[in-house]
């Protein structure tokens, strides 16, 4: 049977088992490497201390206000720029010619980027779960509920799921996993920093108010607020969730195209 014809053969339930096989196997890459945690664990606590600790009182007037806008704020650049592991792995997968040898085997052809998006759920939660965790030993309270940072963890890892396809499509069309990240650092970086995040987007000139109003990082940054601290969610949620269906509607034929020139 040629390939083509194997694959022909690759029904619903045999293609999510692909990608169940290859996430578990993003998995295992994660727990034989753990230095790959070191943007969702080590990164995140330095961008707290500094902003929190330095600027926090220059911002906010002091700490402990800051600390509840900004808290809740971090999680959202943080896994976005978690979410360039995807790319950046992938990226290395076709380098190294590991995508050969997924062509010669009867796999769904999604399989290998659908795994490896899926793997990096786990890096988000722990993404998650640092932050909080920092963040109250810093001063920060929930003032909420469970079932709201119950909410908030979910709407977060479905964001890095969205972004990643972004990030995989540019480890598709660049060659090298180092420009993977310069690539995808500085078309980040306009989102991150022109964003509500650090600072109040009153505080800036009226141009970059308006960008930062309708930017998807601000947008996910205030129901981060509303859900964890308290406040709005609905309008922001609506704005968010836009954003991330243009993201996928998008990105996700983009990388499927670009891999299947890449692989093929």
């Amino acid at each position: 049977m040629s390939e083509t014809e194997a694959r022909r053969h690759v029904g619903p339930g045999d293609a999510v088992r692909h990608c169940a096989v290859l996430c578990g196997r993003g998995l295992r890459k994660i727990r034989r490497n753990p230095e790959h945690l070191v943007d969702v664990t080590v990164q995140p606590v330095l961008f707290l201390v500094m902003f929190g600790f330095l600027f926090g009182g220059a911002i906010a007037g002091d700490t402990t206000s800051y600390l509840r806008a900004l808290v809740p704020a971090l999680l959202v650049p943080t896994v976005l720029l978690a979410s360039m592991s995807a790319g950046v792995g992938l990226n290395i997968d076709v380098d190294q010619g590991v995508f050969d040898r997924f062509r010669s085997m009867p796999i769904a052809r999604a399989a290998p980027l659908v795994g490896g998006v899926l793997a990096d759920v786990v890096r988000y939660l722990l993404a998650f779960g640092t932050v909080l965790a920092v963040g109250t030993a810093m001063g920060f309270r929930i003032h909420t509920g469970l079932f709201a940072t119950l909410a908030a963890a979910g709407l977060l890892v479905a964001a890095g799921l969205c972004f990643c396809w972004v990030t995989v499509y540019i480890g598709m069309v660049v060659r090298r996993p180092d420009s993977v990240q310069g690539v995808t650092i500085a078309l980040f970086m306009p989102f991150v920093f022109a964003s509500n995040v650090f600072v109040p987007s009153a505080s800036m000139p009226g141009w970059l108010r308006a960008w930062s109003g309708v930017n998807p990082v601000s947008l996910l940054a205030d129901v981060m607020r509303g859900l964890l601290a308290g406040g709005p969610v609905a309008g922001p949620l609506a704005g968010s969730l836009l954003w991330m269906v243009v993201i996928v509607l998008l990105f996700f034929p983009l990388a499927m195209r670009a891999y299947r020139r890449r692989a093929g």
